[in-house]
């Protein structure tokens, strides 16, 4: 859509590209300029007419793995569109109407990565427009889990994933994160089985299979959500709670027993929490991701469930999301920044406040090397490293790399670190409070930022050298580093084993998942075959039932020939979906011929599994290095 807005240009400066550990000269532009900015990734008329409210009514059929039923919106043609255009995608369109009687529709032809735009014809009047449709095979948002794929093996289950622009291939909607609306749905389910959505949720399986749900908050089509299957609720507190598959539910309350006190701890930072429940559902191993930040409903990875509670930072990340991003939101994909970069920094100040300080440290290196390996991976000088996108004919999940959540976040905590936490977290408050249930452009920010902290000091300007993270590639050289202080420690005894100390003399005791990330991924690029076993044998890297540890060792194996490792490696690629763990490890495999063999035999068994974004993801790797 388009968003229109005066800028006083005064906050934006004109700039030179910079390579990585260089500054950018600045000059100022004094001037005030009309900016238009379109989001290039719906082909909706959200800038034409106004979506205000969808009633859903849909039936899930999880025999045929379709989605039925109907999309009736309320609009609002304030400004006379002759037609109303939405975002399609593999939907079958069997009829509309608009205002009770039925109409024509076009489909127009599909648009790379977009979809098809639907245009109904619709009068100044036109308040009420209703779609009747299907779900096609190649509907990305949908996971559709035969018995076998789930955790407890006994039921199908279903699950959307909408971010970023998936919402289109299960609901015709205006699909674009700058174009907000309320929500009713009535989802109708085989007995026996669950439903919930982004909304509020019941907490017992329905005796006749419907459910209904609303959301009176208005949110973008990329936070709708849908979960279908055997699944059973346990409450945390009076406000938290978690549901699972009955087989999963008692091992995931464990784990999520602090999420009350993430949620207050939230609240004590940056003000109220405002979605009424937080609840969070463990998903089946397919998931793509680690966590989606659904309103009221965060969908969890199970990769998190390691039984020590050391993986929870996640839940952390996507409680922040219910102010950076869902509360807050980014206006396009190439303002993804504004929703993980914050998010990141956010989810680390709740982490060292119920933490400590020593252990976000870790947090914030472990994101710094994240960083670095993502800028040498795109190139030092790539536009792709730039803060503001320009995803323009693109997948905009091309944009969602570690730049938006590392290069973010270390911007946020550089300019903390410059004007004092206290007023650092009065502006952020601030910020959250006034664009509470808006969007916001990176330009918009820009300015937001320029006139409430920024202002005539010329000396913080020169110091946060905006353009250089914003508008430019790379590193840039006033990024800040966490202090090294457990690190270090951990350094020390990487040099001893090295330097042929025995595994069993390493002093490894209370080490975090942290810890032993940085031990692993600072290793050599090959260790030897004897140096592998050496450590399996003490640490049993091997059978861990830590996510995060066991992928970094399976690369490591592939890396080293640890062929002891490889059938736990193929057990891990059978049981998880995400994609964090899937491409590191089929990109490392597909580096040697014998690597190739390997990983095109285990994805050929696997790949059902995996959710169409992870299909999508590895199938290119396989095809780029085939």
């Amino acid at each position: 859509m388009f968003r229109y807005f005066y800028i006083p240009l005064i906050a934006i400066f004109l700039f030179t590209a910079c390579n990585n550990g260089s500054t950018n000269k600045t000059v100022p532009v004094k001037s005030v300029s009309l900016v238009a900015e379109r989001d290039v990734h719906t082909l909706s008329n959200a800038d034409s007419v106004q979506f205000q409210h969808l009633d859903l009514d849909i039936a899930v059929d999880m025999g045929a793995k379709r989605i039925n039923g109907s999309a009736t919106w309320t609009i609002n043609n304030n400004k006379k569109a002759k037609t109303l255009k939405l975002d399609t995608y593999d939907l079958n369109i069997d009829s509309v109407a608009v205002d009770g009687t039925k109409t024509t529709f076009v489909l127009d032809s599909p648009v790379k990565h977009l979809g098809s735009a639907l245009q109904i014809p619709i009068t100044v009047s036109s308040s009420m427009v209703k779609i009747w449709y299907k779900t096609g095979k190649n509907a990305k948002a949908l996971q559709w889990l035969d018995p076998a794929q789930t955790h407890d093996k006994k039921h199908p289950f279903l699950y959307t994933q909408s971010e970023s622009i998936y919402a289109r291939s299960w609901i015709p909607c205006a699909d674009g994160p700058g174009i907000r609306f309320t929500y009713a749905a009535r989802v109708k389910v085989p007995r026996g089985l669950m439903a919930l959505m982004s909304a509020e949720n019941p907490q017992q399986v329905s005796d006749s299979g419907a459910y209904r749900f609303r959301m009176d908050i208005p949110i973008p089509a990329y936070l709708m959500a849908l979960a279908v299957g055997d699944i059973t609720f346990k409450s945390i507190d009076e406000r938290t709670g978690v549901y699972a598959e009955p087989g999963m539910i008692e091992k995931s309350r464990y784990e999520f027993e602090d999420a009350g006190k993430m949620v207050k701890t939230a609240e004590q930072l940056y003000g109220p929490y405002r979605w009424g429940r937080y609840d969070i559902i463990v998903l089946p191993p397919g998931f793509p991701i680690g966590g989606m930040e659904n309103p009221r409903l965060t969908f969890c990875t199970p990769t998190v469930i390691a039984g020590d509670r050391s993986l929870v930072s996640l839940i952390a990340h996507e409680l922040a999301h219910s102010w950076s991003g869902n509360l807050v939101t980014n206006a396009t994909w190439n303002d993804f920044w504004l929703n993980e970069g914050f998010t990141n920094y956010f989810e680390r100040r709740i982490t060292e406040q119920m933490m400590g300080k020593s252990y976000a440290d870790m947090l914030w290196e472990l994101g710094y090397q994240d960083f670095t390996v993502i800028v040498n991976d795109l190139g030092a000088t790539s536009r792709d490293t730039w803060l503001k996108m320009d995803l323009k004919g693109r997948d905009p999940d091309d944009g969602f790399s570690d730049i938006p959540y590392e290069k973010g976040s270390h911007f946020l905590k550089l300019i903390e670190l410059n004007v004092g936490r206290e007023r650092f977290d009065q502006f952020l408050s601030k910020y959250f409070n006034e664009h509470a249930f808006k969007t916001i452009s990176t330009a918009e920010f820009l300015v937001y930022l320029d006139s409430n902290l920024i202002k005539d000091d010329t000396v913080l300007r020169r110091k946060l050298d905006i353009n250089a993270w914003v508008f430019g590639p790379g590193i840039p050289a006033n990024c800040p580093r966490a202090g090294q202080e457990r690190f270090m420690k951990v350094d020390e005894q990487r040099d001893f084993f090295l330097n042929d100390t025995a595994a069993a003399q390493l002093v490894t005791k209370d080490w975090t998942t942290h810890e032993w990330l940085h031990f692993l991924r600072n290793m050599p690029p090959a260790l030897s075959g004897r140096q592998m076993k050496q450590l399996d044998d003490q640490f049993h890297f091997t059978k861990t039932g830590n996510s995060e540890i066991a992928d970094v060792w399976f690369v490591m194996a592939v890396r080293a020939k640890y062929t002891p490792a490889y059938a736990a490696m193929d057990q891990f690629l059978s049981s998880v979906g995400r994609r964090k763990f899937l491409e590191p490890l089929y990109g490392e495999m597909v580096k040697t011929p014998d690597g190739m063999d390997m990983a095109h035999r285990i994805y050929e068994k696997y790949r059902k599994n995996y959710h169409p974004i992870a299909q999508e993801s590895i199938d290119k790797i396989l095809a780029k290095k085939g």
